[in-house]
């Protein structure tokens, strides 16, 4: 299973009464890819992802707006509930059939944790956790990017295929610029954020890179 890269957000003054208002703004931030789409569904959970979600709301023909989303999810307000809303925003991507760049909607998962959610998981992995999407739209594959290239030997047939286009040094320079442009993206984002909110804290983070920050600000520094 390919890996996933997060930004999680811890808020200042946090607590039940704020979550949900606070969390509209996170969603006002979000740069959508259309009207059409942008929020596609909203998932209400309580006490734990295992458990059968309280609500879900398929969003995708609604064109619904944050404040739609968040008169939704005060049905349930609850310090012991999660919820989920899935969205699109434009990415770079690489489309091997056309043998070209692409930029196209990309899923973004947005998840406010009440307090008391899953055994407190807020505290650990953010009062706001966002699946920003594919970790390799934001780092590349095998090493191939930044400053200490050291690009591995791929066992996929694709991948290997990919690699040995993109090892050419008229397409390395559009594949860094891609990639940078997508870091661009999540950085400027997140920094929206911050102006929005009452952040604390946030962590950039993946299911691959031990320091995803830094990952990120060394292919941004290649040119």
């Amino acid at each position: 299973m390919a890996n996933r890269a997060f930004v999680s957000f811890w808020m200042r003054n946090y607590s039940e009464q704020v979550m949900l208002e606070r969390f509209e703004r996170l969603l006002q931030t979000v740069p959508l890819s259309s009207p059409d789409l942008g929020f596609l569904s909203l998932t209400v959970r309580a006490i734990g992802p295992s458990e059968v979600p309280l609500a879900e709301h398929d969003l995708s023909a609604a064109q619904a707006k944050p404040a739609d989303i968040v008169a939704l999810a005060r049905e349930y307000p609850d310090a012991d509930c999660a919820y989920d809303v899935e969205a699109s925003w434009d990415l770079w991507g690489w489309d091997a059939p056309a043998a070209r760049w692409i930029r196209g909607p990309e899923r973004l998962l947005l998840t406010c944790h009440g307090e008391a959610y899953d055994d407190g998981v807020a505290a650990t992995s953010g009062h706001f956790l966002v699946d920003a999407g594919l970790e390799h739209l934001y780092t590349g594959h095998a090493g191939l990017l930044g400053s200490r290239r050291a690009p591995g030997d791929p066992s996929d047939p694709l991948e290997a295929e990919f690699l040995a286009v993109m090892t050419r040094e008229e397409n390395l320079h559009e594949y860094h610029q891609k990639t940078r442009d997508n870091i661009q993206q999540l950085m400027n984002w997140v920094q929206s954020v911050e102006r929005a909110l009452p952040i604390e804290k946030y962590s950039l983070w993946s299911e691959g890179e031990e320091n995803l920050e830094a990952r990120l600000d060394d292919i941004l520094a290649v040119r």
